[in-house]
């Protein structure tokens, strides 16, 4: 019997997660263009490989491509990112409770040292990009401690979905100082075994950056519709 040879796609890999990387950093924007000619240019591939990521990212909700117009980073608007926040905060709740149940020492351990890292950095002020993905470091294993395959893997979509969401939150003055506090109150619970309040701490830490991106997206929406007024005056 002949076995089927898997041929494995680094580059494709490579050039989907350094995309994605560019929309949640900021680099690329909400609602910027992204012709095939750039896209090949800034990841130095071709036009296939530049097309297979982007059709990746369109499924993950973080492009959308427009008929005749080409891709484009997609835009939330507040109901939908209003949506994204209550089904993260009904997971990650899920997921706290989880952890609080049966995670093991090593996991809890880790869940601390991840934290630890995040306050240090703090500390240092370094970049974004840095502080995002401590984060994304600290859900990995809230998730896997979590024992929940299901719910692991519908956040773990989820916040493919919210990481544009999370670095809107982080730009806010001083949310990282309450994003620590709001962890500490997490890991309190999880040291305590406490499900209930492990699971009440998530949901309001979720809770209140959903406050703060959403205010960002109002005011974006609210300037964005004085631009527009203005040119129609001047015109």
């Amino acid at each position: 019997m002949t076995s089927l040879k898997v041929v494995p796609q680094p580059v494709r890999r490579q050039v989907e997660d350094a995309l994605r990387a560019a929309i949640v950093s900021g680099r690329f924007l909400p609602g910027e263009h992204l012709p095939d000619r750039l896209l090949c240019e800034t990841f130095g591939t071709s036009r296939s490989v530049v097309r297979e990521a982007v059709r990746l990212l369109e499924a993950e909700g973080l492009v959308i491509v427009h008929p005749n117009r080409g891709p484009f980073v997609a835009r939330l608007s507040v109901e939908e990112a209003r949506d994204v926040y209550e089904v993260r905060a009904a997971l990650e709740a899920l997921a706290g409770e989880g952890f609080a149940l049966r995670a093991t020492v090593e996991e809890r351990a880790a869940l601390r040292a991840v934290y630890e890292e995040l306050k240090a950095a703090a500390q240092k002020e370094v970049s974004r990009d840095v502080l995002l993905d401590i984060k994304r470091r600290f859900y990995q294993i809230l998730t896997a401690g979590s024992r929940n395959v299901l719910a692991t893997r519908m956040l773990e979509r989820l916040l493919i979905r919210n990481s544009q969401l999370r670095a809107t939150s982080l730009s806010s003055p001083n949310r990282l100082k309450k994003t620590i506090k709001e962890l500490g109150v997490i890991l309190t619970a999880i040291d305590r075994r406490d499900a209930a309040a492990t699971a009440a701490a998530c949901r309001a830490h979720v809770q209140a950056a959903a406050e703060v991106a959403i205010g960002i997206l109002k005011q974006r929406d609210a300037e964005a519709a004085r631009e527009a007024n203005g040119d129609s005056v001047s015109a």
